[in-house]
């Protein structure tokens, strides 16, 4: 009757402990954060409207390199003809075309940075409403299934492995409405 006794209790025992884990591991479970991946490079070149705006830009920046790079060359060859006239030049004429020679490699310096520095129109124009409307379906996709953070793997070099179940990429071009 003893041992019986004592059975029921190891049993009741490993039952209540049985239990308990459970109980743990749901709330564990409930409270475990759910993530999700995208390939930002794979949403965005199944984004028409980003390719034609990509195009567009670099059409764009072509024709301000051109024009930088023939201000560029009007400074040089003005660097030329200074070299080469400057025995004949007075050193009041001297001084003239070298400031008008500086001047011009000032406003080059000026235009290239207008068009290609941190500030720049190139990269005005980078920060499209697309990338803008493509982090607002990421949103939307995380807020849905309620995932607490969504990486990007094509920009995260240390993600060695992901299950593609993780990858929510196309829910998010379905979202902004190019369905793969």
């Amino acid at each position: 009757s003893d041992i019986n006794n004592a059975t029921n209790k190891t049993v009741n025992m490993k039952k209540a402990f049985l239990t308990l884990i459970i109980a743990v591991m749901a709330v564990i479970s409930a409270n475990a954060q759910k993530f999700a991946l995208i390939d930002m490079e794979y949403i965005l070149r199944n984004v028409p409207a980003y390719e034609m705006a990509n195009q567009q830009l670099n059409q764009v920046s072509q024709r301000w390199e051109k024009e930088v790079t023939e201000l560029a060359k009007e400074a040089e060859t003005m660097y030329k003809n200074y070299e080469s006239d400057r025995v004949f030049l007075s050193e009041e004429q001297q001084k003239a075309r070298e400031k008008e020679i500086v001047d011009k490699e000032n406003e080059t310096s000026q235009l290239r940075n207008k068009y290609f520095g941190p500030e720049g129109e190139l990269y005005k124009k980078r920060q499209k409403p697309i990338q803008e409307d493509v982090y607002n379906a990421v949103k939307a996709v995380a807020e849905e299934k309620g995932y607490q953070a969504i990486f990007d793997r094509a920009s995260s070099q240390s993600i060695v492995f992901a299950s593609p179940r993780i990858d929510v990429s196309n829910d998010v071009l379905a979202k902004l409405g190019y369905s793969k």
